[in-house]
């Protein structure tokens, strides 16, 4: 794990990679957790036996919300910042799904940074943030995190 103490540590690691997180498993019960979470219970999510039968991936899928919200955890695995009076998820640009996440899947997120830019005082960074799903050539998405850092 790296550790990120200011602007010139942050800008020291610009156009780099910065790493990986361990694997995580997406059981279906995190798969549901999420759907009653956020009210989103389509069948391709958490009826098993419909999805099995009739679904295009004979398997139940991760939301693609889901595998998004792993970002923050996925991205503590891989590096510290220090010394942040606070820390914004400011969004997510250029944002494409490439491959369904399959129930029991790993996945490992896999981290680039693009940018860092001194916005008088706030730190604004660009992570270029790759969720990768085990044993498969293409990545879950690939799109451009944006944080904002306030140092102390």
């Amino acid at each position: 794990m790296l550790t990120i103490n200011n602007y010139e540590d942050y800008k020291s690691y610009e156009g780099k990679l910065l790493g990986l997180s361990e694997w995580h498993k997406i059981d279906q019960q995190q798969i549901n957790s999420f759907a009653d979470a956020t009210l989103d219970h389509q069948w391709i999510h958490v009826d098993k036996e419909k999805a099995e039968s009739e679904g295009p991936f004979k398997s139940t899928i991760a939301h693609g919300y889901l595998t998004l919200s792993l970002i923050p955890y996925l991205w503590k695995q891989i590096a510290e910042v220090r010394n942040v009076k606070m820390e914004i998820n400011y969004g997510i640009e250029n944002l494409k799904f490439g491959q369904a996440v399959l129930v029991n899947s790993e996945v490992q997120l896999q981290a680039k940074v693009k940018s860092v830019t001194n916005l008088r005082g706030v730190i604004k960074v660009i992570i270029e943030a790759t969720l990768l799903i085990k044993d498969n050539a293409k990545p879950a998405y690939v799109g451009d995190v944006i944080f904002l850092y306030h140092f102390m």
